[in-house]
């Protein structure tokens, strides 16, 4: 299939299938490659996301607030590593996270991938969704279930079609709202710090409640690690690994432990980790709503896009535009059944069973094709050994998090690597990329 620039619903004449620009299941190629600032861009407008904030909240009361940098900072560290090792395997490849699958866990087994991230993508969507709808009631005192679900609908209505136009609708929405968004949340720093009288005044709060060190810095890992996972989506576009590793750290690194930090800050001084309820308490719903639909419109638009490629590899089509419609449609069902009320139980699922999907690729990417995929290679249907690897190290952060023995996502990530490893060195007919040559 032809890989020239095309617009979205050119039929390539040799298949009669619809080509669409963001190759979902192709390499990018270098005519179609991103600036860093465009990348840095969409991943920036990823991460800077409220409802991160709400991790923040519950870290705030429970540290002074040296310790409390402390955390944000180890947490913020171990996501950025993390992210920027899958973001320079997407931009090396050009592929997304569910093809980079294909390769180390088979062709077949790259549908678990798909499923799992793709699935999970979508009950997200309907929890984002949800959330919308029920912050706008709160804000107007709506009790009438109708205008909340009509709420719903409209927003995923944007969402869905931002994501349709992929990359570049994602690029304008992200380059316009994340700078407003920014800057609102500057000004309610300012007036909380106004509240507590200045940083030494912050500095000066003593913890309320108590959290263990370890379970804090998963709270801040698991805020986007299970996203970060799918890094690769936009990281591809890059025009070298260089360049992603600096565009995951301004976002994951930076935007998101701002955004942690942020929240903390928040419930210290209003209560309240959201800064979207920090503007209702001051009565400024207006620009609470802005806030509140300007971020979340652009974060989910990405959620969307991540299931749309991941319904293209699952299905094997050319196309994300399908499956980004059906995506938002179910996601949609399941906000206005109430998904998001959910949202503790299903954050601790993604960060448990996802981050281990992203180390066996890492693992398995630097054993075996950090020279590069050789043209024409066709992975088989299943490699044992990674799946093996991915559910031994699910299984071990699973076990973690029930013991409350180090930190979940963590020991996913580095037991995924060195399994898959291990494994692929004893397992007789695996060495068979570039890079065991």
């Amino acid at each position: 299939m032809s890989t020239t620039r095309e617009p979205v619903g050119t039929p390539d004449t040799s298949t009669g299938e619809v080509v669409d620009p963001d190759y979902p299941v192709t390499p990018v190629p270098q005519h179609a490659r991103k600036s860093f600032f465009s990348v840095a861009v969409v991943l920036l407008g990823f991460t800077v996301f409220t409802p991160t904030m709400l991790a923040g909240a519950s870290l705030g009361p429970a540290f002074t607030f040296g310790n409390l940098l402390l955390v944000i900072a180890v947490g913020s560290l171990v996501l950025g590593v993390y992210v920027a090792a899958m973001g320079y395997v997407g931009a090396r490849t050009g592929l997304t996270t569910v093809v980079m699958a294909r390769y180390t866990l088979g062709t077949r087994g790259a549908k678990l991938a798909s499923i799992l991230l793709g699935g999970t993508q979508i009950g997200w969507y309907g929890v984002v969704v949800g959330t919308i709808g029920e912050l706008t009631a709160q804000a107007f005192d709506w009790t009438s279930y109708g205008a909340r679900a009509a709420v719903m609908v409209v927003t995923s209505v944007l969402m869905c079609a931002t994501a349709y136009y992929g990359y570049k609708g994602m690029y304008w929405v992200s380059l316009i709202s994340t700078p407003l968004i920014l800057v609102l949340a500057f000004w309610v720093l300012a007036r909380s710090l106004q509240e507590v009288g200045g940083w030494a005044g912050l500095a000066d709060i003593a913890p309320t409640t108590s959290m263990a060190f370890a379970v804090a810095v998963t709270t801040v890992v698991g805020t986007f690690v299970s996203a970060g996972t799918q890094a690769p989506n936009w990281t591809r576009f890059a025009r070298s690994g260089k360049q992603a590793v600096w565009a995951c750290a301004i976002g994951f690194l930076v935007g998101n432990g701002l955004m942690v930090f942020l929240g903390a800050v928040g419930a210290l001084t209003f209560g309240v980790g959201d800064f979207v309820l920090v503007l209702f308490q001051l009565g400024l719903v207006g620009w609470g709503l802005v806030l509140l639909f300007g971020n979340l419109w652009k974060s989910n638009a990405d959620t969307a896009y991540a299931f749309g490629v991941a319904g293209a590899e699952l299905f094997d089509k050319p196309s994300k535009a399908p499956f980004v419609v059906a995506g938002s449609v179910l996601g949609t069902v399941l906000a206005l059944t109430g998904v998001h009320t959910h949202l503790v139980d299903y954050l601790v699922l993604l960060g448990t069973f996802i981050p281990p999907l992203g180390g066996v690729i890492i693992g398995d990417w630097v054993m075996r094709w950090r020279g590069g995929i050789p043209e024409g290679h066709t992975p088989p249907g299943l490699q044992w050994h990674a799946i093996a690897a991915y559910a031994v190290a699910a299984a071990l952060a699973w076990t973690s998090g029930e013991v409350g023995i180090g930190i979940p996502p963590v020991i996913g990530i580095v037991s995924a690597v060195v399994l898959v490893v291990v494994l692929g060195r004893v397992v007789p007919g695996t060495r068979t990329g570039a890079a065991a040559r």
